[in-house]
This record gives structure tokens, C-alpha cells and sequence, in this order.
């Protein structure tokens, strides 16, 4: 944090701030408590360290860039987003990833902080390994049903609320008229102000009635970003999420991350407060307007709010089917995105880069 006084810098100590946690302070100063819970430093040796240990996994690069290629279609595109697609089929190229809800309009300033550290990040880390290629991708958080936190933002002190009566994922619904009306009240607040007017103009163009959440929110970070290279992922996708079908299948069958999480909590919770525990199976069900949680009870899987009940082999006969249709959520989102981008650092909320690791 810097602050500008008399054109001299000062710099604010992050723990000085009050606006980070404990684990997050104890993280970036390296405490011993943490160390035991990650493999990378947030330096330029655990960088190094995290390609190392990528390379020992690698991804699809193939299938991954024939679908941010068919995600792109339609849409205009800088050279350099093309440049940086391309170059993820090469085996020195890693991905700086950042991860958001698609709230409407960007929603908190926090978004775009975010996306603007992932491309500064992958543009230094350039110049630190000039025979390494880093690519900033922001990947969409679009499965995230909470309307109520993503559909609204504040304008000149007043929220303004999306009033739709569409449920499920946010990234699956369509723009309506409730939401060109929000449009034109933000048209009315900041028309006066620079570059009100071309900040309206886009959000007219990337938010066309019967367009989906996801694709508008694409259209819109790659008119703001796509300058810089960065790339847009949508993961709703069944081929991206058919490369994660073994994970999928192994929490469906031996309700594996749960242990895992719990037994971590166990040990941060001598020292920390630890937020999300997880459930016994960490998936959703996602068809259409609905995403439900999937539950395991005498041998049948149930989705229950939907009334849809599957036999073990039918239920993984479905994920063969429709990969689609099965939703990590916050336990198992990150390992989807490391599964199919060739991530070494993720970006997260109140964080610096933390360096991959598994």
C-alpha cells in the first residue's frame, strides 16, 4: 500500500491496515505455524519452485485452448489475447490466475483490483524469467447461485438491485428488461462524469437483453482488459470440466475432500479462525435454472430440492453423459481450475499471489 504526500511515497505496513486476518498476515510474513500448509514461498524462488512442481502436472493445453477458442468466437479480440491463447499450448508458457463471481457491472472494487494485480504480476514475473511465458487469466466464478451478492452495485452511495425472478447460477441468466432499467439508472448517475458516457455505451453493448450473465461479463472484462492479454475463462464447459470426470467420480464415490478439509481445520484451528468446512459430497447439481447441493444416504444420491435420485451407476453414468451438469463449490472449485489451467499463482481476495501447490 502506498499513499502520495508532497510527491514523496510512504509504505503501510499490510498488518497496519486492519483490513486482513491473521492467517493472511501470518501467510505473507512467512510465520512458522503456516508453514507446514503450503509448498511455495511468495517470492521469486517459490515461483520457480511452483513451475517446477507444474511441470510434474501437466494440463490438457490442447482441449483448453480449443475452447477459450470457441469461447472467443463472435467476440472482437485483441492480437495479444490471440498471442496469449495461443501460447498456452507451449509447455513454458503458466497461467496468473484470479478467480470472481461475475457480479453485474464488476460489482466491488475489489474485482477489477484483482484482475489489474494479475496482469501486473504476469508482466513482471516476464521480465524476471524472460524464457517463461505468464499468462493473466481471470477465471469466472459463473456457477455461484447468490443472486443476493452479485446482483447489485452501488452507485453514488445508492445499491442498485437487480429485481429479476430468475434462480440457479447467476453466470446462466439472461439479461431483461429489470436489468436494462438498472442500465439506464446508472446512465442518470454518471453521465456527467468522465467517461460516464462510453462506461454507459459499454455496458449497453455487452448487456443485450436474452444474453447470459457469463457472456456479458466476458465481453465486458474483455473490453476493459483485453488490451493487456488478459483471458477470460468460462468453466461452465463440458469438455473443461469432463478433464476433472476422475475427481468428480472419486468425490462422488469416496467423499474424499471432506477428510482432507477437516483434517487441515483441525490443525489451523489451534491458531486460526477457519471459515469453510465443506460438506460430504462438495458438488452441485446444475441443469438448467437450478444448482443443488448432492447428498449420499443408504446408498442412493439424491438431489433433494429437485426430487432426483440416482443408483451409484447411474450417477456416474451421468457424469459420463453430462459432465456439465456436476458444480464444484468452494472446497473444490480450485481444484477444477488447477486441473485445467497450467496455474503456478492464484490471486485471491484479501491475498498477494500465492505460488500453486498441491
Amino acid at each position: 500500500f502506498t499513499f502520495y504526500m508532497d510527491c514523496s511515497t510512504q509504505y503501510l505496513p499490510y498488518e497496519k491496515t486492519g483490513f486482513f486476518s491473521k492467517i493472511v498476515q501470518d501467510y505473507l510474513q512467512q510465520h512458522e505455524n503456516l508453514k507446514p500448509f503450503y509448498l511455495h514461498n511468495t517470492n521469486l524462488s517459490g515461483v520457480q519452485s511452483a513451475m517446477n512442481a507444474r511441470d510434474l502436472h501437466p494440463v490438457n493445453r490442447s482441449v483448453l485452448v480449443e475452447e477459450l477458442t470457441l469461447q472467443y468466437q463472435g467476440i472482437a479480440i485483441t492480437p495479444k489475447v490471440q498471442e496469449h491463447i495461443q501460447s498456452l499450448l507451449l509447455p513454458n508458457a503458466y497461467t496468473i490466475t484470479t478467480a470472481h463471481q461475475p457480479n453485474i457491472f464488476t460489482g466491488p472494487l475489489y474485482f477489477i483490483y484483482k484482475i489489474i494485480h494479475t496482469i501486473k504480476l504476469a508482466s513482471e514475473l516476464g521480465e524476471k524469467f524472460p524464457e517463461k511465458k505468464f499468462i493473466p487469466v481471470y477465471y469466472m466464478g459463473s456457477e455461484d447461485a447468490d443472486l443476493d451478492e452479485l446482483g447489485f452495485v452501488h452507485i453514488g452511495g445508492e445499491k442498485l438491485v437487480w429485481n429479476t425472478a430468475q434462480t440457479g447460477a447467476v453466470g446462466r441468466m439472461k439479461v431483461d428488461k429489470a436489468f436494462i432499467t438498472l442500465i439506464h439508472s446508472i446512465s442518470g448517475q454518471i453521465g456527467v462524469l468522465p467517461f460516464g458516457n462510453e462506461l454507459t455505451q459499454l455496458f449497453s453493448t455487452c448487456y443485450t437483453v436474452g444474453k447470459t450473465i457469463q457472456q456479458a461479463t466476458l465481453e465486458l472484462v474483455n473490453a476493459l482488459f483485453g488490451s493487456y492479454g488478459l483471458i477470460v475463462l468460462v468453466p461452465d464447459n463440458a469438455r473443461l470440466k469432463s478433464l476433472f470426470a476422475p475427481i468428480i467420480e472419486k468425490e462422488l464415490t469416496e467423499q474424499f475432500s471432506q477428510q482432507i478439509v477437516a483434517k487441515t481445520i483441525s490443525q489451523l484451528q489451534v491458531n486460526y479462525k477457519v471459515q469453510a468446512a465443506g460438506r460430504p459430497i462438495n458438488l452441485f447439481y446444475l441443469i438448467d435454472d437450478k444448482r443443488e447441493r448432492i447428498e449420499f444416504k443408504d446408498g442412493v444420491y439424491s438431489v433433494v430440492d429437485l426430487n432426483i435420485q440416482f443408483t451409484k451407476e447411474a450417477i456416474l453414468q451421468e457424469l459420463q453423459d453430462h459432465p456439465e451438469r456436476f458444480s464444484p463449490n468452494v472446497i473444490l472449485r480450485g481444484a477444477f481450475q488447477e486441473s485445467i489451467l497450467p496455474n503456478i499463482v492464484f490471486i485471491g481476495g484479501g491475498e498477494r499471489g500465492v505460488p500453486w501447490s498441491r
